[in-house]
């Protein structure tokens, strides 16, 4: 998935949305960015957390795959690879009715432990699960700020 790729930068990231989105681009693209970001979050704006101002991250398309695309079979008795006409708001209304799945599940307990509510038996849980339940973090940084952080710690490095 795009939006997870740490190789990508924003922008690039915005292109490929857009050009996802729009078969004509738009003259005022950051508007254009804008819905786009609303109408993949259902119609809803995206809450930001405490920390940094990046959205919280319970879940991730790319791992979480498995887990989701069983639990819509499950739930929904809907397999994701064969359905095409399947609106994405009807998806994501969906998606977030998953929580009686092993998606769900999983989910829950990140939010759980993320937000400070666990408890010892959530964190034996969540070790039990390993790296199905770790989610890596997102670098709000750019490649580009990527670059110059790796360049400064090497010339410290050096320097030492």
């Amino acid at each position: 998935m795009a939006f997870e790729d740490a190789e990508l930068s924003n922008f690039e990231k915005q292109s490929i949305c857009l050009g996802n989105m729009y078969p004509i681009l738009p003259d005022n693209t950051e508007k254009a960015v804008e819905l786009a970001v609303k109408f993949l979050d259902g119609g809803k704006v995206s809450e930001k957390s405490e920390v940094g101002g990046q959205p919280e991250r319970f879940f991730s398309f790319d791992k979480d795959a498995k887990f989701i695309y069983s639990s819509f079979k499950q739930k929904f008795n809907i397999d994701l690879e064969a359905e095409n006409n399947l609106h994405w708001w009807k998806f994501i209304a969906m998606f977030f009715d998953l929580g009686d799945t092993s998606f769900g599940y999983i989910s829950n307990l990140r939010k759980t432990i993320q937000t400070g509510h666990g408890t010892d038996d959530d964190f034996r849980r969540a070790r039990e699960l390993g790296d199905i339940f770790e989610l890596e973090a997102v670098d709000p940084r750019t490649p580009e700020q990527i670059e110059m952080d790796e360049i400064f710690d090497n010339a410290l490095k050096g320097g030492a």
